[in-house]
């Protein structure tokens, strides 16, 4: 018969807390038998799309937050672009609607444009504005909003470095968590090679990082990958 260990005295709390922490960072770090390196779960998406190479590569990152945790959502420049044809809308007058139409962006006006948003009559993916010409966006805040559309300081989307503002806008990508706290996203394309893919995926997971409160190690919890056609594949090393 094996020895029995017996406890004569409860333990202290401070011990068993300790304890408890100890147990639960050990599940944590353990890997799950589904997951698979990220080159295999590549690999496998490009063989579900096999002569579509213009299909898209997405990303889904579970995070799990803190107590407190501000929205998770940012932006960034991917090492190669995968989208084309972004339409930008840019809310300025006098010569930052010059600077605007200098630097690409596709719609630029002042009331006008408020108005014709308002109404419905343009379609656009991101939109920037000057502090001046930010209390008349304000107006369809309620319709912006609700998008992840509408300019605010604190995500560079009102400026007035409008020039450098909306060469940004062409080329980043955009990201934001929804209530669930994941992250969904595309990231590159079928075609584009393994390292360029992965390129891409290590720019945005260190993004959606940099949302963390608290422990980065910890904020991610779950990280799949998938493609138009192909299965959701959960990655052990993203």
């Amino acid at each position: 018969m094996s020895a029995v260990l017996r406890i004569t005295r409860p333990l202290s709390r401070s011990l068993a807390s300790a304890a408890t922490r100890g147990y639960a960072s050990k599940r944590k770090v353990q890997q799950d038998p589904n997951a698979v390196p990220l080159d295999q779960a590549i690999s496998i998406l490009k063989a579900y799309e096999v002569g579509q190479p213009q299909q898209t590569v997405e990303l889904h990152v579970h995070c799990t937050p803190e107590k407190g945790q501000p929205p998770i959502r940012g932006s960034c420049i991917l090492p190669r672009a995968y989208r084309s044809g972004i339409t930008v809308v840019v809310f300025a007058e006098g010569e930052k609607a010059k600077e605007a139409q200098a630097a690409g962006a596709d719609y630029v006006g002042g009331e006008e444009l408020v108005n014709k948003v308002r109404d419905g009559e343009i379609k656009f993916d991101k939109c920037l504005s000057t502090p001046e010409m930010l209390p008349k966006v304000a107006k369809i805040a309620r319709m912006l909003g609700p998008k992840g559309l509408m300019p605010t300081v604190n995500k560079g989307t009102v400026t007035s470095d409008i020039m450098d503002a909306v060469k940004y806008s062409k080329n980043s990508q955009d990201f934001r968590a929804d209530k669930a706290f994941i992250v969904h996203t595309g990231v590159a394309k079928v075609g584009f090679t393994v390292d360029e893919i992965k390129g891409n995926i290590g720019t945005v997971m260190e993004s959606i990082r940099a949302n963390a409160k608290g422990s980065k190690a910890k904020f991610i919890s779950r990280v799949f990958l998938s493609s138009t056609r192909g299965p959701g594949i959960l990655v052990a090393d993203a």
